[in-house]
């Protein structure tokens, strides 16, 4: 319930550093998944890989920060929120040295996994210490509103850095910027950042962090290796099959221990299990047009790497437009409505890129795509991210952080190794047929969006039923708070005096 608390002008100061500090590492943490996308080419070059090789250069880093993020959000809640961040942000700056300066394939695969490990650590202590420094529900909300814009944002600066960087020196640069953010991050954390709530006095469920790590990380391998090769390999289904024997292994554990690393009501309440579906499907759709696009512009149009980036310039403004007013939209509308209406915008922008062609220009619906897409995904991360941790005990900050994080890692794993397949297969049945290569890639990658545009409206219609606000509840607009308030615009769908009763007896 809204307090009517006024914070003084120095600590309103202090609270934007901070917040400032854990949206950089945020930005970076992301930033690194899509960064050395543009120069593959340049890295197979210059180390002389092979394509093997270079694939799991440019996995590595998804699959540490995937498969580690539900460990890392419950060491958050254990060792505390402050510690976890520069822990993980220390690990992550160091490997990102590494990488950087390293002589060769082994220093830059093994720094990119090592960066992931840094980051699954770091990025549910950061997303849960935004409560830390906004405790009071609606000024929580709104700040959780930008701060899921920040995820989409940073996957666009990684492009534009690694082809910008690629272009006038060398590849080897875009570490700096994940170096110096690592050593603002951890010099400067203690200063502008609350340590937290005191840490949670309850065992690690072991067993159940090597099984959702172990699982996720294979079956993850099993759907990069599906964006190469037939998913009849041996090397795609063996590691996809184990991967989800060990998550079903998972969910039996959690089901039998006391203090499970991952309480499996925490996921089956219907608006969180639908907010963490947006946020899947969005990273998969947005990190399938990075893919595919860096493709087309550089393969099909023959551009540069550097005008590769310049392309996603338009992308990147809509995105940041739309984050800034994120936060009005989600106390005006609630974040569920935004959820929805963000994935409808999504679905339209699909479309409109779907249209592509060897000889499409540009400033057609090619561009108009790129406009109207980051105005839907922004709005499906923001709301989505809201929603997700409605209701959530201060103490499961960090586990939900780290769910919703393993969302946004995960979806790309995902739509990337089923939309480019199908896009392979369609391209290769039209050359098949005597069309020519340019013309049946890009009608394979318009195929490929256009189904993803289908997912997307899809997931608007399922998602308007299952974010309606429950019968009797109080008000219609989602604050995502656990008390939430209704004197500043942000309501809550759950009556206070419900949340209540579920905290005290140990639900969420």
């Amino acid at each position: 319930m809204s307090s009517g608390y006024a914070p003084a002008p120095g600590a309103v100061a202090r609270t934007g550093r901070g917040f400032a500090l854990l949206g950089a590492v945020q930005v970076v943490l992301i930033l690194a998944i899509t960064m050395l996308s543009p120069a593959l080419p340049a890295i197979q070059h210059d180390l002389g890989l092979s394509g093997a090789q270079l694939t799991l250069v440019s996995a590595a880093y998804g699959l540490s920060f995937s498969g580690l993020l539900m460990l890392g959000g419950r060491l958050a809640d254990l060792m505390g929120r402050r510690r976890a961040l520069v822990a993980g942000a220390a690990v992550f700056g160091l490997a990102s040295a590494a990488a950087g300066l390293g002589p060769g394939f082994a220093f830059l695969l093994g720094g990119r996994f090592v960066q992931g490990v840094g980051a699954a650590l770091a990025a549910p202590a950061a997303m849960s210490l935004v409560r830390s420094l906004y405790p009071e529900e609606a000024r929580h909300a709104r700040a959780l509103a930008v701060w899921g814009g920040l995820a989409g944002f940073g996957a666009t600066a990684g492009m534009l850095l690694s082809g910008t960087v690629s272009t006038w020196v060398s590849w080897r640069w875009s570490f700096v910027v994940p170096v110096a953010v690592s050593l603002l991050a951890v010099a400067a954390a203690r200063r502008v950042l609350p340590a937290g709530p005191d840490p949670v006095r309850v065992r690690l469920d072991v067993p159940g962090a090597v099984l959702v790590t172990a699982g996720l990380t294979v079956m993850s391998y099993g759907l990069v290796e599906a964006g190469e090769r037939p998913w009849g390999a041996g090397v795609v289904w063996g590691p996809i099959t184990a991967g989800v024997l060990l998550l079903a292994a998972f969910v039996a554990v959690e089901l039998r221990v006391s203090h499970p690393l991952v309480p499996l009501g925490f996921l089956a309440r219907r608006h969180r299990a639908t907010a963490l579906w947006a946020v899947f499907i969005g990273s998969a759709g947005m990190s399938t047009i990075f893919f595919l696009l860096s493709l087309y512009f550089q393969e099909v149009r023959n551009a540069s790497p550097l005008l590769t980036s310049a392309a996603f310039l338009p992308f990147s403004a809509a995105q940041v437009v739309t984050g800034m007013l994120a936060g009005r939209l989600i106390g005006r509308f609630g974040g569920r409505a935004v959820t929805v209406g963000g994935l409808l915008v999504s679905a339209a922008g699909l479309v409109l890129i779907g249209q592509l062609g060897a000889d499409s220009a540009y400033a057609g619906t090619l561009l108009a795509g790129l406009i109207v897409f980051p105005v839907g995904i922004a709005c499906v991360f923001s709301g989505s991210t809201v929603v997700a941790v409605e209701d959530v005990e201060d103490e499961r900050s960090g586990l939900a952080g780290g769910v919703v994080n393993t969302a946004m890692e995960v979806g790309p794993t995902v739509g990337l190794a089923v939309l480019v397949s199908l896009a392979t297969a369609h391209a290769s049945s039209l050359r098949d047929a005597g069309e020519g290569i340019g013309s049946a890639t890009s009608s394979g990658y318009a195929f490929a969006l256009l189904i993803a545009a289908a997912a997307f409206a899809a997931s608007a219609v399922v998602s308007a039923v299952l974010l309606r606000s429950p019968r009797g509840a109080r008000g219609a607009r989602s604050g995502g708070g656990s008390a939430s308030a209704g004197a500043e615009t942000v309501h809550s769908e759950v009556p206070p005096e419900a949340v209540v009763g579920a905290a005290r007896s140990g639900g969420v």
